[in-house]
């Protein structure tokens, strides 16, 4: 019983959104800082959502700057209200610990609809042409009670009219509740793979790792004027 227990915490811990960031090998970790821009006004987006392999992680600053941990192969994924999303791969070829990225996000080409607000006239004309009012809600939920109530009198109807086979429900429910009786229910019982054990062993043994610090962000004038500079040189290569 305890080692089920124990094996439940286990799973429902793994199962955390998360632990896999806190589960990652410090040795692996690699550090980003950057900024988010506009890809047209090359204006700082602050407040873009951060999300590290579908998880949410952080956001960016009211300059639009950032920080966060990774490893190699991570997917990373910035979005902005009014914005495309954009996402990052980290390569396994990095070679190094601490990292400078520049992400420009082109503005969503779908616009919201503007608002029109218009003074309503009332007149005799239009209260008559009015169409005639709806049925109160307490009407409609009381036709709707009838209606069900008589859809399952005729579908129930045969359903418990046999005595012997009520009887023959009642005795196998009794007996699958003795037989389980001091054990978790069979429909609690949660099912486990096996390869939740391996993650299990190692936390038990191990404990929890600790989770990096939050980092503050920082990006100096020089490496913004970088991250801006070759950006134009990657759309003037494009535009030849």
């Amino acid at each position: 019983m305890r080692r089920q227990i124990l094996l439940f915490l286990f799973a429902a811990a793994l199962s955390l959104p998360g632990l896999p960031q806190v589960l990652k090998n410090p040795a692996e970790m690699i550090l980003f800082h950057g900024l988010i821009l506009d890809a047209g006004s090359e204006a700082p987006i602050p407040n873009s959502q951060i999300f590290i392999n579908r998880v949410f992680t952080s956001i960016s600053d009211s300059e639009g700057k950032f920080a966060f941990y990774v490893i190699k192969r991570d997917t990373v994924i910035f979005r902005s209200l009014g914005y495309n999303s954009t996402m990052m791969m980290i390569s396994d070829t990095l070679k190094g610990k601490e990292f400078l990225a520049g992400i420009f996000m082109h503005a969503d080409t779908l616009t919201i609809p503007e608002v029109v607000i218009l003074p309503r006239i009332s007149s005799l004309k239009s209260d008559l042409l009015r169409p005639p009012a709806d049925a109160s809600k307490e009407v409609e939920n009381a036709r709707y009670n009838l209606a069900v109530s008589a859809y399952q009198g005729r579908v129930n109807q045969g359903k418990l009219g046999d005595p012997a086979m009520n009887y023959e429900v009642i005795r196998q429910q009794q007996k699958a509740d003795a037989y389980s009786k001091g054990q978790i229910p069979p429909d609690k019982i949660l099912g486990l793979s096996p390869l939740l054990l391996i993650p299990a062993a190692y936390l038990l043994i191990k404990g929890f790792p600790e989770k990096p610090a939050a980092v503050k962000p920082i990006v100096t004038d020089q490496e913004t004027n970088m991250i801006k500079s070759k950006y134009m040189e990657i759309l003037r290569e494009k535009r030849k």
